[in-house]
């Protein structure tokens, strides 16, 4: 029973699962190996984002709701890249380049900020993350790029809200290597990346950098009188955020095939965070496991209610059930944090 109550939403979501595979074998135009298939896809292309989590989460951070600024600094890559017709891998390697450069200037402005409201960086970053969407907005508009696939047909000037890749690099880790096992497609190069940063995060977390990290968010007092930097390693922290979740959303809008600026990004951390969450992570600390088992059930859950809603209810239901149950993960985290301090 305790393993029941500490891992509920983790056996709650395994359960669905497994009732919607088993529904998906009464109706007729579901392709089992096809929804799979696309999970694979949404497994790399959504857990670089959730991936991006774990540094903060780590120093003690708490759960980075200021995500959006991550994705400006990785959709301005973009931006820079296609508007300089960048295309195929090489594209997509100028994009998270230039995307890691503005992250790491995005990333300190904002350690700088949460550094300032200490024990309140969870709901600052929310006000922080919303304010740069808002403020971004008016930049999209005045933005000095020159590429026409790009801007407004009509007077020639300010992005659009939605830019194509197919000229450049859309779907560029999607198709590289794809192979096909009993039908389904495995998108070898997206999960070899994915993969790779997974790897990368998880080796310096296990440095004498990343254990000092991870002593900050145990406890910050013992930190200090061990002689650790708190300020510096939670910047460095912040900072790491900030640019994997630039390169996430490079893997994301690369995925999809497009670009989607404005308002797109507000509320893409909510997504990110209960996944995590869902992963085993109580919202104090995490692991590069708790982003791969909390995006594999996430995302699963994902693909297999859409059509399944739109079978058998009322289609416009499917979004509802996201939406009900990415908020119920959160509350529950918060929830049994809550508790944990009371005990």
């Amino acid at each position: 029973m305790p393993l029941l109550k500490r891992n509920a939403p983790q056996f709650f979501v395994f359960f669905f699962l497994v009732a919607m595979a088993v529904a998906t074998l009464f109706v007729g135009d579901m392709p089992l190996a096809g929804l799979v298939g696309d999970a694979l896809v949404r497994l790399f292309m959504n857990g670089v984002m959730v991936l991006s989590l774990v540094p903060m989460l780590s120093a003690g951070v708490g759960v980075n709701y200021g995500l959006p600024i991550g994705l400006l600094a990785g959709l301005l890559g973009m931006c820079v890249a296609v508007n300089y017709r960048l295309g195929g891998i090489a594209g997509f390697a100028g994009a998270i380049l230039v995307a890691v450069l503005i992250g790491l200037i995005f990333g300190y402005a904002y350690a700088r900020v949460s550094r300032r409201v200490k024990g309140h960086e969870e709901i600052t970053g929310l006000f922080v993350g919303c304010s740069a969407v808002f403020i971004m907005c008016f930049f999209w508009n005045v933005a000095p790029f020159t590429n026409p696939e790009m801007l407004w047909i009509i007077g020639g000037g300010g992005l659009r809200p939605t830019i194509g890749l197919e000229s450049t690099f859309g779907k560029v880790l999607n198709d590289l290597g794809t192979f096909n096992v009993g039908g389904i497609q495995i998108p070898l190069a997206g999960l070899s990346f994915f993969g790779a940063l997974c790897l990368l995060l998880s080796l310096y977390l296990h440095t004498r950098s990343g254990r000092a990290m991870a002593a900050v968010g145990e406890s910050e007092t013992f930190a200090f009188f061990s002689g650790i930097n708190v300020g510096k390693y939670k910047t460095i922290a912040v900072v790491q955020s900030t640019v994997i979740a630039a390169v996430g959303i490079c893997v994301y809008a690369q995925s999809y095939g497009f670009i989607e600026l404005y308002n797109a990004p507000l509320m893409m951390a909510f997504p990110a965070a209960s996944a995590i969450l869902l992963g085993g992570s109580t919202g104090k600390r995490a692991s590069v496991i708790h982003v791969l088992v909390g995006t594999s059930l996430f995302q699963t859950a994902y693909v297999f209610s859409g059509p399944l809603a739109n079978s058998l209810l009322v289609p416009e239901l499917s979004e509802i059930l996201r939406v009900i149950i990415s908020s119920s993960i959160i509350l529950y985290a918060l929830i049994y944090a809550g508790e944990g301090k009371s005990a």
